[in-house]
């Protein structure tokens, strides 16, 4: 992925604080240093914060990067944040995400990093919807930047899982004494993650349209694993600008699908999908992606909010 200069910039000036201070997390109260025996793990942003809490349990402190409310995609590090990464046991990240964490993790993460995308391979950017030429203009995000693979493997429950699977070993391997704990509560969210994705295939069975208008691209895991289509506004970053003729295009397919709801999202602006819904009549209602905490509960209980907000909006019986 090609990086902006600015982040380049802002995580060398960081790491270079660092070693001139001589500044580690233990040497700051909000460092976040682990208690005395717990394995220190960095989580890049939310999903990945969640798997490593499930799994990790009582044996583990877990911090995440990104801040609750923040858009993980353009993420900037402080140097309080770079030594967390240097102080942790295992850092759980998701290369091409964010540059300004791979940036950190390529300096300074050592073999203590943990690549989720080296696990399940990654969609390319136009899978589980239109492949429409904006996304290799500029409109699309990290379509241009990452070699066009969609990061937002998360929302695939049994992609998941595997996930959690391969964190159980990492952790064993960081923690022996607790491998065989983290491999029994890595089992116990897989059964978990499997109930949830058949609450999701036969919800979405029986549906009177397949096609989802969404703000952002996102949803392509999920839409590939249920038989939906994705008709994205703009591309795989949310702050990603549409063009005039995107939005026209957006338009004519919602009207040509009698699509009844836009979705947005929770972290961004919802001006875009209520342009195009009062283009067309429609209403607009929250799809998350997850990139970052739900205001009440957890990556499973979000979920299943999607999961009935698209079958009231698909009219699914």
């Amino acid at each position: 992925m090609t990086v902006r200069a600015p982040r380049r910039i802002l995580t060398a000036a960081a790491t270079a604080l660092l070693a001139a201070a001589g500044l580690t997390a233990c040497a700051d109260d909000t460092g976040g240093a682990s208690e005395p025996g717990k394995v220190d793990v960095v989580a890049a942003f939310y999903p990945l914060q969640f798997l490593a809490e499930r799994i990790g349990g009582d044996t583990v402190e877990v911090s995440n990067l990104t801040k609750p409310g923040a858009e993980p995609h353009d993420l900037e590090l402080n140097p309080r944040q770079v030594g967390q990464v240097v102080d942790a046991d295992v850092v759980v990240y998701l290369s091409g995400f964010q540059p300004a964490v791979d940036e950190a993790v390529e300096q300074n993460g050592g073999d203590r990093a943990f690549d989720v995308a080296g696990v399940t391979p990654l969609l390319d950017a136009a899978a589980g919807g239109h492949d429409h030429d904006h996304e290799g203009e500029g409109e699309g995000g990290h379509a241009e930047e990452g070699g066009g693979k969609d990061p937002h493997v998360w929302l695939d429950p049994t992609r998941l899982a595997t996930i959690g699977d391969k964190l159980a070993e990492r952790l064993g391997k960081a923690d022996p004494d607790h491998a065989a704990d983290y491999t029994a509560r890595a089992g116990a969210l897989r059964t978990e993650l499997t109930k949830l994705d058949t609450e999701y295939a036969d919800g979405l069975r029986t549906c009177q349209r397949r096609e989802i208008v969404t703000s952002h691209t996102a949803f392509g895991y999920l839409t590939e694993r249920y038989r939906l289509e994705q008709i994205g506004i703009s591309g795989l970053t949310p702050e990603s600008e549409p063009s005039p003729k995107r939005l026209a295009e957006v338009a004519e397919e919602a009207r040509e699908h009698k699509a009844g709801t836009i979705f947005f999202e929770t972290l961004v602006s919802p001006k875009v999908a209520e342009t195009i819904a009062r283009e067309v009549g429609a209403k607009t209602a929250v799809l998350d992606p997850l990139e970052g905490p739900p205001a009440d509960g957890d990556y499973l209980s979000a979920m299943r909010t999607n999961l009935q907000t698209l079958r009231t909006a698909l009219d699914c019986s």
